[in-house]
């Protein structure tokens, strides 16, 4: 069973499942891993939550204030290992919870082409593709999805 801690960007753990999800994302995007790179900075989360089995890091999320109402969901991934099992759709859940608690009434997100479990992941927990927003603009690689926190 998935025990999920709230914690920061400092957390070791969190920051493990982060490089793993670099190195992921590195030979996905190639060359185009730099302009993602420098928009997934870590230093600036808040709101961060690491998923444990066994007392193992799986799986993480976060999420960042966009705007006044939006939260965007950020470093989602669950170890390969680990993968199947639901356990980022349980991440993805308590996250929306936060925005919630927070009092955000949306969440926006940015992923890849070259990501279909992610894009596979945001479809089933009904989130909808969207027009790209912000720095993705314009970037054919990427979608983005929202969804309202009901």
């Amino acid at each position: 069973m998935l025990q999920v801690k709230k914690t920061d960007a400092l957390d070791p753990d969190f920051i493990f499942l982060v490089k793993k999800l670099d190195e992921d994302l590195a030979v996905r995007d190639g060359d185009d891993h730099d302009f993602y790179d420098q928009f997934n900075k870590i230093d600036q989360l808040k709101y961060t939550m690491v998923g444990y089995v066994g007392g193992l890091p799986v799986a993480c999320g976060a999420i960042k204030a966009f705007d006044e109402d939006t939260m965007e969901v950020k470093r989602m991934y669950v170890n390969v290992e680990a993968r199947g099992q639901g356990y980022a759709s349980r991440i993805l859940s308590a996250l929306e919870e936060w925005a919630k608690e927070l009092k955000y009434s949306k969440c926006i997100l940015e992923t890849g082409r070259k990501q279909p479990e992610a894009i596979a992941l945001y479809k089933k927990n009904n989130y909808l593709i969207t027009e790209n927003y912000g720095q993705y603009k314009g970037i054919g690689n990427s979608v983005c999805f929202e969804k309202a926190l009901l």
